[in-house]
């Protein structure tokens, strides 16, 4: 059963999201909260699995509300809900910690399976917005750290192997684990497992976050 934490300053929408996640059989609405300062709190309270956050919403924002519950270092893992898919509010949100976006004029299927994705560990946004976002965006990163005089590798990317450093890049040029195992001539679940290893060599949360550290890294761009 994945639990829920809605953020919304809306009640109606509030309401209709809990309609939605509670009519699943996988899914339950463990609390709801009206602004982010609020959000923080009752996750610290309830450790929901997934918090559906609103980006903007008065007093302390959806934003710094993901920055502070990612902080606090739990399991719960944050999907962010904005108006526009390529707002800055959501390129924020996954730089504070979230585990990906959607637009709030997403379909119910498309809600209901990013909250199951990002429940299990994986990231929401697809790959091809992912590349518009970061692209959009790129001018916010900061800049990337310079190699040393000698010509080393950027030290977040020093413990991977040539595969893994090639997969991180086709990863940040919006590639699909399906679309890397065609055109790399892998075995599906030899790339799931290679970028496994690229998350947890380089500290990346989910698979957005590794994307933006290529980015970051000018491994892409």
């Amino acid at each position: 059963m994945t639990t829920v934490l809605i953020a919304d300053d809306q009640p109606l929408q509030r309401f209709g999201f809990r309609m939605l996640l509670e009519s699943q059989d996988d899914m339950t609405v463990v609390g709801e909260a009206a602004n982010g300062a609020e959000a923080a709190r009752m996750t610290a309270e309830l450790h929901p699995d997934v918090v559906l956050m609103d980006d903007r919403m008065p007093g302390l924002d959806g934003i710094e509300a993901t920055r502070r519950i990612v902080a606090g270092g739990g399991r719960t893992r944050v999907l962010i809900l904005t108006t526009f898919d390529l707002d800055e509010y959501a390129y924020s949100g996954l730089r504070a910690g979230a585990s990906g976006f959607l637009v709030k004029d997403a379909q119910p299927e498309e809600l209901l399976s990013g909250i199951r994705a990002v429940a299990t560990g994986d990231a929401v946004v697809a790959p091809s917005l992912t590349r518009r976002l970061l692209d959009a965006y790129v001018h916010h990163l900061p800049a990337a750290t310079q190699p040393s005089p000698s010509g080393s590798p950027d030290p977040r990317l020093t413990t991977l192997t040539d595969r893994e450093t090639e997969i991180l890049r086709v990863m940040g040029q919006g590639w699909t684990n399906t679309e890397i195992a065609e055109r790399l001539h892998l075995a599906e679940s030899t790339v799931k497992t290679h970028v496994g290893r690229i998350l947890a060599k380089t500290g990346s949360r989910d698979r957005v976050q590794a994307v933006i550290l290529a980015y970051e890294t000018k491994l892409v761009g």
